[in-house]
């Protein structure tokens, strides 16, 4: 495969075997958008390494109106697979990184500085965002000591803002309580920089939430889900093409790997009260996607919230598919179990794969209840006469070699795809060759239709910025942009997708 498209920022990266194409009609599996990386390394057992939880970030120092942080990118050797080090890219040097914990219309401001050897760019995943800070990505923060790891820049940085050795990001938090989180989004390198460690949770609250009667303290906690690969070394083994960007040819359907990470462990345990708890689930692999199911009943999923925040009420679901860049919140009660029993979370999608364990360790007191009515959140009509654009997702040629597409076109910084007024409803609709899991930049949106029809997926309830959309499928979404004039992306969030062009940019005026 000749590489000709935008030949810059190269990243060092592993090689790994393929095994089993499990995708978009070559497939043993057609549930997943990717083929297989298997492990070199020797894997451990599961459910022998406790659940870590990401240590909240603290900030530097506060004002009447803003919180202030700096988050320093390094590198950093762990053990995820015991017994071997793993050189990893960490926000703070942890993966995954430290978790923001802030107040709904309270700014952060958030200095990133770069110690690494290769450039970066970080957004703030569903966050409404001025502009400059929404993580354009040719806004490049270029490393702090000068090296810039084979990067060729020539003239790629027409229609970006570098700056070497740190960014400041702001944050105004002017939304609803959610789940957010930040990742790198450096052009034509999200895949492996994400792979290797650059993901973190931002975590939004209000007022409504708080009032509410939900588990909280240590009975809430992050679900953060990723699967890797690993050398034999313990390195991380990725595909990454050696000569420029995007990723070795066979692997242009996505990566998939054999290890599934939670909060940075592989197949971690977690004892629990037979209480109930609150989880933050989010799915941060690069292509796989998630049916999670309990091994043994009775627990189910409650869904509470969604990626932009509360439901209106709450949904209760047996198994809950999560795509790449998901997040779902959810209420779990163990108190169908007995102290000593063992539950076991598997993925559905792979023939019930491990993900992790709970252990029910002693009866507790639990004073908590979920209600009826969760939030003032309600669904917003259809308006009449509203603009309609339609974005179509598709393989094509991404500038000299095989790629993917929006509507027939390989992302190009320099070109805006759409002007869009701020304040106005439309209605966007994608359409899909093969699985995508769609995100738009900078504001939510409602699932209207799925196939056609307006009863939806019951994942598709409330405030979405990714939805997940099959093969040959249609979605209808409406959405208004509002506050923020600028630059923004509609993409994939398939990571290999993104990185073989699948990115459109579009204009808030």
């Amino acid at each position: 495969m000749k590489m000709s498209r935008r030949g810059f920022l190269a990243v060092a990266g592993g090689t790994g075997a393929a095994l089993t194409l499990t995708s978009c009609g070559q497939e043993a599996n057609p549930a997943q958008a990717g083929e297989l990386l298997r492990s070199k390394a020797k894997l451990p057992e599961p459910f022998q390494v406790p659940l870590p939880i990401p240590p909240v970030k603290k900030p530097i120092r506060s004002d009447a109106k803003a919180d202030y942080y700096q988050v320093v990118q390094r590198k950093a050797s762990l053990e995820i697979l015991p017994g071997l080090k793993t050189e990893a890219m960490g926000y703070d040097g942890i993966l995954p990184g430290p978790t923001f914990d802030v107040r709904s219309g309270r700014t952060a401001i958030v200095e990133q500085v770069n110690e690494l050897d290769v450039s970066t760019v970080v957004h703030l995943h569903g966050g409404h965002t001025p502009a400059p800070s929404d993580g354009w990505p040719l806004d490049l923060i270029m490393p702090a000591n000068g090296q810039h790891g084979g990067h060729q820049m020539g003239g790629h940085m027409e229609g970006g803002d570098m700056t070497t050795g740190r960014r400041t990001y702001t944050y105004p938090n002017a939304q609803r309580a959610a789940t957010l989180w930040y990742h790198d989004h450096t052009m034509d390198y999200t895949a492996p920089q994400v792979y290797r460690g650059l993901f973190g949770l931002h975590i939004i609250r209000d007022e409504e939430e708080a009032k509410l009667p939900l588990p909280k303290g240590d009975r809430e906690i992050p679900l953060i889900i990723a699967d890797r690969a690993f050398d034999a070394d313990g390195s991380f083994l990725y595909p990454a093409l050696k000569d420029g960007p995007g990723v070795e040819a066979k692997y242009m359907e996505g990566v998939v790997a054999d290890v599934t990470l939670v909060n940075g462990a592989p197949w971690p345990v977690h004892e629990v009260d037979a209480v109930r708890y609150r989880f933050r689930v989010l799915n941060a692999s690069n292509a796989r996607r998630y049916e999670l199911g309990f091994d043994k009943g009775p627990a189910t999923f409650v869904q509470i919230g969604s990626d932009g925040g509360l439901l209106d009420k709450p949904i209760e679901h047996k198994t809950l598919v999560v795509a790449p860049a998901e997040r779902f919140d959810v209420i779990v009660d163990f108190s169908q179990y007995q102290p000593g029993d063992e539950v076991t979370v598997v993925n559905r999608l792979d023939g019930n794969a491990n993900v992790m364990r709970f252990k029910i360790a002693r009866k507790a007191a639990d004073d908590t209840r979920i209600p009826a009515t969760l939030s003032t959140y309600a669904v917003t009509p259809r308006p009449a006469g509203v603009v309609r654009r339609e974005w179509r997702f598709r393989r094509g040629d991404a500038g000299g070699h095989r790629g993917w597409t929006i509507n027939g076109k390989a992302f190009d910084p320099k070109v805006m795809q759409a002007q869009v007024k701020l304040d106005q409803y439309e209605i966007w609709t994608f359409v899909t060759d093969v699985h995508h899991p769609v995100h738009v930049h900078l504001a939510p949106f409602q699932v209207l239709t799925r196939g056609g029809q307006s009863k939806l997926s019951e994942f598709d309830h409330g405030w979405k910025d990714t939805v997940d959309i099959r093969p040959a499928e249609v979605v209808e979404v409406l959405v208004k942009f509002t506050a923020h004039k600028g630059k923004y992306l509609i993409h994939c969030h398939n990571l290999e997708h993104e990185d073989m062009a699948m990115m459109a940019g579009f204009e808030t005026i």
